[in-house]
């Protein structure tokens, strides 16, 4: 697990520092109540005052977490936390920002924003609270519920194939993918830390169980049962390409850890754009400024 080495007169936060004074609603037993409090943990051992920190979320029952916090958050429309994530990073670089959504928010309406701020590499943590259902709106079928699976929405059983959120992510070239649950919360805490560390875009996948219209195959207890953490298989999260066949496992068995960290990460896109904008200011003349954004020849 990383350290933080705090500078000379820093104050030490704590978790309950970034605890904010409204009460969770969520309903008893919802996974996302682990979550959040993963999200403090990370957050301590970060370091980072709330008022550095930017939370972002779409609509849903685990979009609420920014409420929870006491980092600056935006509730967005439904799907669009990472444009929103995204716009705030490139204005403040200083920023800690943090998005979280859940797996429908994420994978369906939001679905194509993933790969475009994989393929920036923003320097951002994306949160992905999947329970493989519409919890918020009474139990619909969800991009990431299996098939076969009887809902409102589906009364005779889903037929289709479920989205698999870590070979979605792997498969557009995210360079850090991770899975946890609240199962772990010690695990998933440091999950969120290591993904907040990373310098670029990083996702993390958690199988936050619904008490309400999950399945009993998902709950929490069944969850500690399940789950493998993927260093007890001895697998080097430097290799994509066992990452890859280890995800093509998520509907099936309960991997935890990390799936990808790229060993060489290259400049993410808040760097690029500095770079462009020293350029820029360094310009004097109009046809300067022009020819920066020339084809190399």
């Amino acid at each position: 697990m990383p350290t933080t080495t705090l500078p000379p007169g820093a104050e030490a936060y704590q978790a309950k520092d970034y605890k904010s004074e409204l009460k969770p609603i969520w309903c008893p037993g919802c996974g996302d109540f682990g979550v959040v409090q993963a999200i403090y943990r990370a957050l301590a051992a970060i370091g980072r005052p709330p008022h550095e920190i930017a939370f972002i979320s779409g609509i849903g029952c685990s979009s609420r977490i920014p409420g929870y916090t006491t980092a600056y958050g935006f509730n967005t429309v439904h799907g669009r936390a990472l444009p929103i994530a995204q716009g705030i990073k490139l204005a403040n670089p200083q920023l800690l920002v943090l998005a979280a959504g859940g797996d429908g928010d994420g994978f369906s309406i939001g679905g194509g924003h993933i790969a475009h701020a994989v393929r920036r590499n923003i320097d951002l943590t994306y949160i992905i609270m999947d329970n493989q259902i519409y919890g918020l709106t009474k139990g619909q079928l969800s991009p990431t519920s299996p098939r076969g699976l009887r809902t409102a929405s589906s009364s005779y059983g889903s037929m289709e194939d479920p989205v698999n959120p870590l070979l979605y992510v792997l498969g557009y070239g995210c360079r850090f993918v991770a899975q946890g649950t609240p199962a772990d919360m010690a695990q998933l805490g440091s999950l969120i830390e290591e993904g907040i560390r990373f310098p670029g875009f990083a996702f993390i996948n958690v199988q936050s169980p619904c008490v309400t219209y999950g399945e009993p195959d998902s709950q929490l207890k069944v969850q500690k049962q399940r789950m493998r953490t993927l260093e007890s298989l001895g697998h080097d999260p430097t290799d994509r390409i066992k990452a890859m066949d280890l995800a093509q496992h998520y509907a099936t068995d309960l991997y935890t850890g990390v799936f990808y960290r790229d060993p060489n990460p290259p400049p993410h896109f808040g760097e690029y754009v500095a770079e462009r904008q020293a350029n820029i200011g360094a310009a004097r003349e109009r046809e300067r400024v022009l020819d920066l954004f020339q084809p190399a020849s």
